[in-house]
């Protein structure tokens, strides 16, 4: 069926033809982030009955915990190499293949080193995701909407999120509790897992449905293809010349490794910029509250149910302040939104940090006095409500575009492998040094990471808002 040619708007910037279709194909490839959330934080709800059932100390737990993220880093690193050969859709169905069989392989794991290889495969899943999601969406989104419909993939992370701990907490309270029998003789935590293979599916079977990215075509000489995913989904009306400029931005007919490397320490300058905006996201803390928090309220005081309850809760909170994203990103600017989080999260961390300060010791476990809880838990989510609506989805828009056409895949790659090695070393810090230096030491590292992420962002990171993904003027040496 064609198309309505669209016309230019007033300003004269591209009407998107079908908007429908350009946020159909978006949600599409970021069913891959919902993935991505749920596979990350379903553990959650099960990294306490894993450690009694398998009899695990704390360094090992936080090992099984974290060895997904190494998997996340791996994949992350192929799959841009691997989108440029076989295309984004296919990748695409490959990581859904894979999230199927780590669900169904870490619910039936024997030990903790099975539970381990398991949970590795994820990882090649998630940062396989991780990668494809952003990239893709960069690629078909007009560049007036690229803000929005690109933070639609840190919503679907967030649902994800939501979606884990909702479904942790309902399978442990049916049961009594992680460790409880539910169907088929298989405790709860096991079934909170196995519950992952239903959106494997799901995404599998979208990824089928949508168009191939334009730059992959273009990249293919599958010109006739490509002009009708720009007509139809992005909305541009002068297909020939879109297509000559995508042509033009291709430095080499199949980028290598060795385009990447520049002037500034053996890279390009802006490939240090994008690294650096994944660590900071990392490196301010958001993912030690999501592996542990349930573990974390427990220490302030809160009962297990009662604990998985909050979780939920913040998750929830994760996900409305994404919305908030979504709606501001292309008004206010990438820059201004991340200085803005980073403000935020610092008074958020600053309270969580004064509150574990006065811990003390009961009976073996760390528990806050007096006011001291509801200070820890209001500075906890109001760190969240800051990072979901600014470098939760911002920082995965900027890897999106940020980076030249010629190397786009193998540069979002490279920044998303920063991102999981960052989220690696966080996630595997946290409970060992919580329990020889104190949860309140965490805290302030992250809350100095904040302070160091708004002064990069006002001193380092180029305005991307607008901008066609063809358009390097200022970028290149940033």
């Amino acid at each position: 069926m064609g198309a309505t040619q669209p016309g230019p708007n007033k300003d004269g910037s591209e009407r998107v033809a079908h908007p429908g279709k350009v946020i159909g194909v978006t949600v599409a490839a970021a069913v891959g982030g919902l993935l991505f959330g749920f596979d990350t934080a379903v553990i959650n709800g099960a990294v306490d009955a894993i450690g009694e059932e398998f009899t695990l100390s704390p360094g090992i737990l936080g090992f099984t915990v974290a060895i997904t993220l190494l998997g996340c880093a791996a994949g992350a690193w192929f799959a841009g190499q691997l989108a440029d050969k076989l295309g984004r859709k296919l990748v695409m169905v490959g990581a859904a293949v894979l999230f199927a069989a780590n669900s169904v392989g870490s619910a039936l794991a024997f030990s903790e080193w099975d539970l381990m290889l398991w949970r590795l495969v994820g990882g090649l899943a998630i940062g396989t995701a991780s990668v494809i999601a952003p990239g893709y969406i960069a690629e078909v989104a007009p560049a007036k909407w690229r803000g929005a419909l690109g933070s639609v993939q840190q919503l679907a992370i967030t649902i994800g999120i939501f979606a884990a701990l909702l479904s942790d907490a309902f399978l442990a309270n049916t049961a009594g509790s992680a460790l409880g029998e539910l169907w088929w003789g298989l405790p709860a935590w096991r079934w909170m897992l196995l519950v992952g293979v239903v959106p494997a599916i799901v995404y599998g079977v979208l990824a089928l449905t949508i168009p191939e990215s334009p730059q992959y075509l273009v990249r293919k000489n599958r010109d006739a293809e490509a002009a009708k995913v720009l007509t139809t989904i992005s909305g541009v009306t002068d297909t020939d010349r879109k297509i000559a400029d995508i042509r033009d931005s291709f430095k080499s007919p199949q980028p290598t490794f060795r385009d990447l490397r520049g002037p500034k320490f053996g890279l390009q300058p802006i490939l240090w910029v994008g690294m650096a905006i994944a660590a900071f996201q990392q490196l301010v803390g958001i993912n030690a509250i999501f592996y542990y928090s349930t573990t974390l309220w427990r220490s302030v005081g809160f009962s297990e149910s009662d604990s998985f309850t909050t979780s939920v809760i913040t998750s929830i909170v994760n996900v409305v302040m994404t919305l908030v994203a979504i709606a501001f990103v292309d008004r206010i600017g990438r820059r201004k939104l991340l200085m803005i989080g980073s403000a935020g999260m610092f008074v958020g961390l600053l309270a969580a940090t004064v509150s574990f300060f006065q811990a003390v010791d009961v009976d073996g476990e760390v528990s806050l006095p007096g006011i001291w809880g509801p200070v820890a838990l209001v500075g906890a989510n109001l760190f969240v409500v800051f990072f979901a609506a600014t470098w939760g989805p911002v920082m995965w828009v900027t890897l999106g575009e940020v980076f030249p056409n010629n190397i786009r895949s193998l540069a979002l790659g490279l920044g998303a492998m920063v991102n999981w090695i960052f989220n690696f070393i966080v996630t595997l810090a946290f409970p060992w040094v919580s329990d020889n230096f104190g949860v309140w030491i965490m805290y302030a590292i992250f809350t100095a990471f904040a302070v160091l992420s708004f002064w990069f962002v006002k001193t380092k990171l180029p305005e991307l808002s607008g901008r066609e993904l063809e358009d390097r003027e200022g970028l290149e040496t940033s």
